[in-house]
């Protein structure tokens, strides 16, 4: 029996996968096959991130993130508008818990105005009308474009386009385990062979790449991210989002509020190292990876100053009041009463460079032969997603 052949083999049907596949059938691609190991789509990173399209305001100005963050946010805001999903057109305002970050929220209007995010310095008096909750020290950035959307409504509105292409198909309960010859990988629904083969494969991205020899001098860390949130009716009002000046020494962005295209208002994240890479629960999600996550934290807390801050200060946010007094820091005034445990839960599958064990900042894309492998897909790779799928399209897909 003949091995099946699909054109361009896509393995992840997370954001990444997607929109890629949606770009490259509106460029006329044929025989397109997306093979997801979960019976549904969204149960990992793409359905469980905050649902915040970020505005281009973090990150270095010839990274990909800023290349695409910023078109992403506007591609993603208007395909929404076009499919009638939910989208809050908030902003976010970013404040200074003290002085000492008074440089910080200076270097973020920098990088906005390099990356062409509009942004505004606004002092107190201003931030009251645009958050009346907020607290900061002398002034905060207010970032325009930030805006909120359902992801999980958004993968099912893009895997509806997709199916309705009648060129592509998407396989769920399907997980490639390896190779089965130069142009062909074992699945655990049999062989599939291929022209093109694209890795969108999430927190799993380092293990499908290693399957070809690509990404050997990166390890896959993860990081859980929890979440609370108000109780409905709390005298807290958040009307859109309020963040604190990020550490520059890492990728987080802290704990922050964000209220929700349907209303709730959620704190978090943590940055808590994981021991796996679908770590939810306090023990559920461990697997054999575990010791080797553990072995490389060991490292990576000797080694890199950084991380071994957040070794330290992020795991005792597993208890409620160390979260809270996160969040207190960015309000006038916090009840904890007013503050329940929410089911939202998250890992972000942090790359790290091994050679000089230092985290990695930006997406990578490499290519090895026919595979394409999307490793680093971390935030804010929701909102750049439309628009990662384009400069990946044009770079390794010419028409």
């Amino acid at each position: 029996m003949a091995t099946p052949r699909a054109d361009i083999l896509v393995v992840g049907a997370g954001i990444v996968g997607l929109t890629l596949v949606r770009e490259l059938l509106g460029r006329g691609a044929e025989n397109v096959w997306v093979v997801e190991k979960e019976p549904e789509l969204g149960r990992h990173a793409s359905g469980r991130n905050s649902g915040v399209l970020h505005a281009g305001i973090y990150y270095a100005p010839d990274s990909r993130k800023a290349q695409t963050c910023l078109a992403g946010n506007r591609l993603m805001r208007e395909y929404c508008r076009e499919k009638g999903l939910p989208v809050l057109e908030c902003g976010k305002v970013v404040v200074a818990r003290d002085e000492t970050e008074l440089p910080g929220l200076d270097e973020l209007a920098r990088r906005a105005a390099a990356n062409g995010a509009p942004v505004e310095m606004v002092d107190e008096k201003q931030l009251a009308e645009i958050e009346p909750a907020a607290r900061t020290v002398g002034r905060a950035l207010h970032s325009l474009l930030t805006a909120v959307v359902d992801p999980r409504a958004i993968l099912a509105a893009l895997r509806a386009d997709v199916e309705a292409s009648g060129r592509a198909r998407i396989l769920t309960g399907v997980e490639v385990q390896g190779l089965a010859g130069s142009a062909a990988v074992r699945t655990t629904a049999g062989d599939i062979a291929f022209g093109r083969l694209v890795n969108a494969a999430g927190a799993h991205c380092d293990v499908v790449a290693r399957h070809f020899g690509v990404g050997l001098d990166y390890r896959l860390i993860p990081f859980k991210g929890i979440y609370r949130k108000l109780r409905r009716g709390s005298r807290l009002q958040v009307n859109g989002n309020i963040y604190p000046v990020p550490d520059p020494r890492n990728p987080f962005l802290g704990v922050h509020f964000t209220r929700s295209v349907h209303g709730d208002v959620y704190l978090g994240p943590t940055a808590i190292p994981a021991f796996g890479r679908e770590n939810y629960g306090l023990f559920r999600g461990m697997d054999g990876d575990a010791p080797r996550i553990a072995f490389e934290d060991a490292v990576l807390f000797v080694r890199n100053r950084g991380f071994r801050s957040v070794a330290l200060s992020e795991p005792r946010k597993y208890i409620p009041s160390f979260l809270h007094r996160d969040a207190a820091r960015l309000v006038k005034e916090f009840d904890p009463g007013e503050v329940e445990s929410a089911e939202k839960v998250g890992i972000r599958p942090q790359l790290v460079d091994w050679r000089t064990k230092t985290l990695v900042m930006d997406f990578l894309v490499e290519r090895s032969g026919d595979t394409l492998h999307v490793l680093n897909p971390i935030s804010p790779a929701f909102t750049s997603a439309m628009a990662l799928a384009r400069q990946v399209a044009d770079e390794h897909f010419p028409s």
